[in-house]
């Protein structure tokens, strides 16, 4: 597996290590404002890797027609 030197990345491998040394993670953040929403992957192998993205797409594209709970 490339190493991948993004932050967000380094995020989702280090939930994953910390998460019983998950397989995959999927992290979804909000920036400071709660203006923009964001996905960063992590897969142990390549395989697993490009499962971690997909999933984080799909659930991304649900993030952005998500309405919250008003407040």
């Amino acid at each position: 597996m490339a190493w991948n030197p993004e932050p967000e990345v380094a995020v989702a491998r280090d939930a994953a290590k910390k998460l019983n040394d998950a397989a995959m993670c999927v992290v979804i953040f909000v920036d400071k404002r709660g203006e923009n929403i964001g996905m960063a992957s992590y897969g142990k192998n390549k395989e697993l890797c490009k499962s971690a993205g997909s999933l984080g797409k799909h659930l991304l594209a649900a993030c952005h027609t998500w309405e919250g709970d008003g407040d």
